[in-house]
Order: C-alpha cells, then sequence, then structure tokens
C-alpha cells in the first residue's frame, strides 16, 4: 500500500468521543469468528456456536446498532451443513429484518459487489423488494473461504447468504494470476461508503489470503484501496482476517504496513478477545481484535472472557465499548508441573496413584472455579437487570509438565498410552485382486458398494455390522452425507450397550464379555437382515399395489371430486361391477372393447372439441391421463377402436348434462391422474393396465402418432 511522505505523527493516546450528537453518530457491533457450526454433532456443546450468534443479534437489537460488521470466520466449515445454513438464515431474518428504519445513506456504487447476471444489488437494504432494519455486512475468513470453478466462479456460504438478501458479502477478491497483470488486476480494495449525518465511513473489506501471498502483497506494494479523493474527512476502518501473530517468516501480516489514511483496523481470525484500540508504532491508526465468540481450541487465548465491541463513530473519533457475552461455556486452563508439585506437596512421584490422586483433586478444583466464574458473571449480569443463565457445565484443561522424566527416557511425553488388544484378523483378498482376472473383469466390477462391503468383511469387525456400516458408508460417498458414518456408529454402539447388560454386578469376566459381545453383533446382524427384508417386501407390494390399480398415487393437485367414480358416474349397462380383483377387471375391460367399434366413431370428434383456448394446462393434464409405458404389443393386441371412457377432469364432469354423465367403472374409473402411477411391472396387471389405456386414447385430446398407426 501507499506509504505518506515524511514521518508518521503518533496516534492520540486516548480514544473517544468529546461531544456525542446521535444524529452523526454511527454505531456498530462488531464480531470476528463467530464460528457457527462448530461440534455441532456434540451432545453437548452442539448448540454453543448458534446460541452465541443469537446472543450477539439480541445485543445488535438492544443497543439499536445501525449496522452489523463481521470480520471473517462465520461458519466453521468451508461447507456448514443444511441445519447450521437453517439456524442462521433463521435467526438473521428474525432480528435483522424489519420495520426499522435504516438511517446510514449509501454513497457508493450499490451494484458493485453484486451476483454476476442479476439485477438485484449488493446492498440488501437498497434493494426495495427487501425490508432490512438492521444491515450485516461480512468478510470471509479462512474456514468459510470461497472455493470451486464452476461457471459462477468460487463460492462460499456467505454468497447464499447474500443472494438472499440476508447478508452483504463484502472484501471477495481476485489475485493476480501473474506479476504482468499485478499493476492492473492486484488486490484492489473497493470500499463501502456510507453517511449519517455529517459523519462519513469508509468499509474496506479485504477476505481472508494465504499469509504468504498477502505478506508478499503487501511487501510489493501491489494491494490498492481505492478512497474518495477528500480522504481525510472520511474514517477509514479496514476490516482483514490473517494471521497476527508471527508463525514464520512469511506466515503473518504484519501491524504496520497499512496505509496512513486508515484510522482503525479490525483484525479478524485471532482468538484471544483484545477490543481496546491498540495503537501501531509509527502509524496513525488502531488495531482492536474482537476475538472468537465460542472456544474452538483449549488454548490459553481462548480462555479469556469472550466479548464483542460496540463502536460509536463521530466524525473521526470513535469509542470502543466491550460487551461481554453470557452464553458462552466458561474455560479454565492450568499447569502443573510435577517437579515444583512434589517439592511443595511432598509427593512421591514414583508413586503413581498419588500422583493420580492430587491430579484429580486439582481438576475438581479447577471445576469449582470455573462455576464460581460463571456465578459471579451471572450476578453481574442480574444486577444490571438481565435475568439469570442456567449454570452450563465449564471447560476444563490441566496440561501436566512431565520434564522431570527428560534424560531419563527417550519419550518423556507420551509415556502412557491406552489401547485395547484387537485380535490378528486373517488378510483376505478382494475380488478384484484375483490374478485370474484381465483387466476389463477387474474393471467391470469396481463398484463402491462392492469394495465396501469385501474391505470389512476381511476386517472381521468385532462392534459393528458389515451390512449397516456398507450402508453408511454408501451414504457417505453416493450421497454426500457426511454424517452418515458416525450417525451409524452412535446407533449401533446404543442398540449393542443395550444389549450387552450383565445380569449381576459382580464383574465379568473378559472371556465371557467377548462371548456376549459377539452374541449382540450376531443379533444385531440379523435384525439388519430382517430389515433389510422387510423393507424389499414392503416395496414389492406397493409396486404391487400400483400395478393393481388398488394403491396407485393420486395427482396433487386434482381435487378429491375427481378421484370419485361413485358421485358423478353411473353403469352405462346392466353388467354388474366388476369385483375387486385385477383379473375380473382385465376380462370386463376386454367385454368392453368388443363392444367398442360400434361406439367409438361416434363419441371421437366431440372429444377433440371439448377443450377450449387458454387451457392448455388442463389438456395437458387430460393427455397425462392417457399416457403409458408399456411395451409395442399392446398396439397389436388391441387393434379394434375402444369404446371411449367418460373419465375426465371435474370441470368437464360438472359441465356435461345428467342424462350423458360418464358409465361408472369403478376400477377403470378410479385409475390414477399421473402417468408414474401407470408404471407397472407386475405381469399379471398387464391386461387391464392395456384395456384401460386403450379406451382412454378413445378420449385423448392431443394427437400422438402411436394412435395413428393403431
Amino acid at each position: 500500500m501507499s506509504q505518506s511522505q515524511g514521518e508518521a505523527t503518533p496516534p492520540p493516546a486516548t480514544n473517544g468521543i468529546q461531544i456525542s450528537y446521535p444524529d452523526d453518530t454511527i454505531k456498530i457491533l462488531l464480531a470476528t469468528d463467530n464460528h457457527i457450526g462448530y461440534m455441532e454433532r456434540d451432545p453437548i456443546r452442539g448448540e454453543d456456536s448458534i446460541n452465541t450468534f443469537k446472543e450477539i443479534l439480541q445485543l445488535a437489537v438492544k443497543h439499536e446498532v445501525d449496522f452489523i460488521l463481521l470480520a471473517g470466520d462465520l461458519f466453521h466449515e468451508n461447507k456448514p451443513s443444511r441445519d447450521c445454513l437453517y439456524k442462521t438464515s433463521a435467526l438473521l431474518r428474525e432480528f435483522t429484518l424489519g420495520d426499522k428504519p435504516v438511517e446510514i445513506e449509501l454513497l457508493s456504487d450499490p451494484l458493485d459487489g453484486k451476483a454476476d447476471g442479476f439485477s438485484f444489488p449488493a446492498i440488501n437494504y437498497e434493494d426495495p423488494n427487501l425490508n432490512v432494519g438492521i444491515p450485516v455486512f461480512s468478510i470471509h475468513g479462512n474456514h468459510d473461504d470461497p472455493q470451486g470453478a464452476g461457471a459462477e466462479g468460487a463460492l462460499c456460504a456467505l454468497d447464499i447468504l447474500s443472494v438472499t438478501g440476508l447478508v452483504n458479502y463484502m472484501g471477495k477478491i481476485d489475485l493476480p494470476m501473474s506479476d504482468a497483470d499485478a499493476p492492473t488486476t492486484g488486490i484492489a480494495v473497493r470500499p463501502v461508503l456510507l453517511r449519517k449525518g455529517k459523519t462519513h465511513l469508509g468499509l474496506y473489506g479485504i477476505g481472508n489470503v494465504k499469509d504468504q501471498r498477502m505478506h508478499f502483497e503487501l511487501r510489493s506494494n501491489r494491494v490498492r484501496m481505492f478512497m474518495p479523493r477528500d480522504k481525510d474527512k472520511w474514517f477509514n476502518m479496514l476490516l482483514l482476517h490473517q494471521n497476527r501473530v508471527k508463525h514464520g517468516p512469511q506466515e503473518f501480516v504484519p501491524e504496520g504496513m497499512f496505509d496512513d489514511s486508515v484510522d482503525l483496523v479490525v483484525w479478524g481470525h485471532e482468538h484471544d478477545c483484545r477490543i481496546i484500540p491498540e495503537p501501531v508504532a509509527g502509524k496513525n491508526y488502531y488495531i482492536t481484535q474482537p476475538g472468537s465468540s465460542v472456544a474452538t481450541s483449549l488454548a490459553d487465548g481462548e480462555a479469556m472472557e469472550k466479548h464483542v465491541a460496540l463502536l460509536q463513530i463521530q466524525s473521526k473519533e470513535f469509542q470502543l465499548t466491550p460487551l461481554p457475552l453470557r452464553t458462552v461455556r466458561p474455560f479454565v486452563i492450568e499447569e502443573v508441573v510435577l517437579n515444583e508439585v512434589a517439592d511443595e506437596a511432598g509427593l512421591d512421584l514414583n508413586d503413581q496413584m498419588e500422583i493420580t490422586k492430587f491430579l484429580k483433586a486439582k481438576v475438581n478444583a479447577l471445576i469449582d472455579q470455573a462455576n464460581q466464574l460463571w456465578d459471579e458473571r451471572n450476578a453481574r449480569a442480574v444486577e444490571e437487570g438481565e435475568e439469570e443463565l442456567p449454570r452450563m457445565l465449564p471447560l476444563i484443561r490441566l496440561k501436566v509438565d512431565t520434564t522431570e522424566f527428560q534424560g531419563r527416557i527417550a519419550n518423556p511425553r507420551d509415556l502412557l498410552v491406552f489401547h485395547r488388544a484387537k485380535k490378528a484378523s486373517r488378510a483376505a483378498k478382494l475380488s478384484i485382486d484375483d490374478p485370474d482376472l484381465s483387466i476389463s473383469e477387474k474393471l467391470a466390477k469396481v463398484r463402491v458398494g462392492t469394495l465396501v462391503k469385501e474391505y470389512l468383511a476381511a476386517q472381521e469387525l468385532q462392534l459393528l455390522g458389515e451390512g449397516g456400516m456398507s450402508d453408511a458408508i454408501q451414504m457417505f460417498v453416493e450421497k454426500d452425507d457426511i454424517h452418515a458414518i458416525q450417525t451409524h456408529v452412535n446407533k449401533a454402539l446404543k442398540t449393542l450397550i443395550k444389549n450387552v447388560q450383565p445380569n449381576e454386578d459382580a464383574e465379568m469376566a473378559e472371556d465371557d464379555l467377548e462371548d456376549m459381545l459377539a452374541k449382540a453383533k450376531e443379533q444385531q446382524d440379523k435384525d439388519y437382515l430382517e430389515n433389510a427384508k422387510a423393507g424389499k417386501s414392503s416395496k414389492a407390494k406397493v409396486r404391487k399395489s400400483k400395478s393393481s390399480g388398488i394403491g396407485r398415487i393420486r395427482d396433487s393437485m386434482l381435487m378429491d371430486v375427481d378421484a370419485r367414480a361413485s358421485d358423478f358416474e353411473e353403469l352405462d349397462s346392466d353388467e354388474a361391477p366388476p369385483p375387486p380383483k385385477k383379473r375380473a377387471a382385465a376380462t370386463t375391460s376386454k367385454a368392453k372393447a368388443a363392444k367398442a367399434p360400434t361406439k367409438a366413431p361416434a363419441k371421437k370428434a366431440p372429444a377433440k372439441k371439448a377443450p377450449a383456448k387458454g387451457k392448455g394446462k388442463k389438456v395437458q393434464s387430460d393427455s397425462d391421463e392417457v399416457i403409458t409405458l408399456d411395451d409395442d404389443d399392446d398396439d397389436e393386441e388391441e387393434e379394434e377402436a375402444p369404446k371411449p371412457t367418460k373419465r375426465t377432469n371435474r370441470a368437464a364432469v360438472l359441465s356435461q348434462p345428467a342424462a350423458k354423465k360418464a358409465p361408472a367403472k369403478k376400477k377403470a374409473a378410479a385409475a390414477p391422474k399421473q402417468s408414474q402411477a401407470q408404471l407397472t411391472f407386475a405381469p399379471a396387471g398387464r391386461s387391464s393396465t392395456r384395456a384401460a389405456a386403450t379406451k382412454a386414447r378413445g378420449k385423448m385430446i392431443i394427437d400422438d402418432d402411436d394412435d395413428d398407426d393403431d
């Protein structure tokens, strides 16, 4: 970035607004690293991230902010789950849409950064079709960064929230492909220019870029920030999501490499909370680091109390106020050095039981400390008028230093390893490993399902059944269900634990336990086979019912009156109603087809005149009733013109005179309205289906080439 000439003036010692003018003050809620979806499958901590995000939105409503500013990692994963996206979208809609007027005026181009090929603006509150109360601006982080190379380019979850009008996605940049393109394409940072009263605000967002690349671009002065001509009158705020702590020669971004015209840098990615603005040596700007809203690692930085920041900007002055987050689980971490503890407490390092007892007491003390911390926060919130929250289970980390063993053993850090003995299984070859098979035969055998089943069978699983595990892996591969294996394992283990219950409180021998586990696994395999068999039989029954016309699917768009034959149809002859069996219905249909030649010519012409213009959808619906997917033998068997049926839609039936009501053939009249319902695979049901289809051809409105051939 460009540097101003001469020595930079030091920033003011304190920040704050001397005289507040509400009409000129922009109020912003700052938050970073929400990591929504972190450990969402955990039964205890699964809702932590989404609950805290809800609290952040509630704080924005409570303090009546003008907008919310997020500095990356809204989601923990690049492809958040459907449940995660659903909850996030619901919360954004609940708390950010509404009738509250947006008091900040957009001065930059609302179409800058919009989705390609669409006309709606990039800033949601500029869209007349949306009613936004609190706009949300966000850049992407390293967890939810854009990926992919499709027709629309790299996309991320924020793109979805952006096109739905819930989030204003900013800071999405394209890196230059070569040095020759850098001077013209570089990392171009275009601002979102806002104004409220006499305060002008420029938002500059840079989504996460690899630290080595960002370090190189900054050092090479190839990052270009587009600023207004009177930039000194604007409060310029930069959002970025990079490593602030040095992890290597170029695996971080130096704090002093940004433009001198920047007034405040909001730093994302680092999880320790450092909201109080920190000056940068030799620069005019401050850095604020809100930190994460959920602990994603049991490290020292995560143990600090979590906050978001209320930022107030008036002209070139600003003020930051930390707002504590109450729904964050308390976290206490402590380190124990056994050498020092042994000297102070007189522990015998050779007595494992004594050391274990000491460490257990230490963990209990940390739990009490975390509970006390929660109670203090609760009491402080109650004094401020907030409601009391139920106590949450704390996070505890006790680090034990075992350096006293260094010099005596080669592996002092992994002395204890808990494991279970596993029986050696015989190495079994998969079918594609057969040396007698040719390459083409091996390729023909390569199926994911087959390979999985053969591999699992070769492993001789002791607890999980091969069949259920194979289905779970197939769901993982074919349906892209990332939780299929974990869900199956949890369910199988619960069933296994339920079946493995000792009869007495006495300890069970290891051999007896293995026998019990083996029996439980056999029962699990048996239940799986029975369920699979029951599933196949139910599918077969459904196919049979479809072919017989008894359990056919009715069109969901039709009224119940369309499916009833008894309300609007009568018998056209003295024949008795057909019995419920399909064979009898088929015989009756053939008998009706034999009489058809004398009546068909008189009925065929009026049938084509029935539809009126402007009712194309109904005409298509009627044609769908008669289109079947039978074999070509149908046309050869039914060469004679059939007697048309009076089965039609409700409008046509009601418009007919009472004397010409359609003849009732209960089975044929109850024929399904969907073409899918006429797919049949049962040989016994073909004659009835062909007869019904042949009758319906006489009633067809849209001509078909097959009818002409008949």
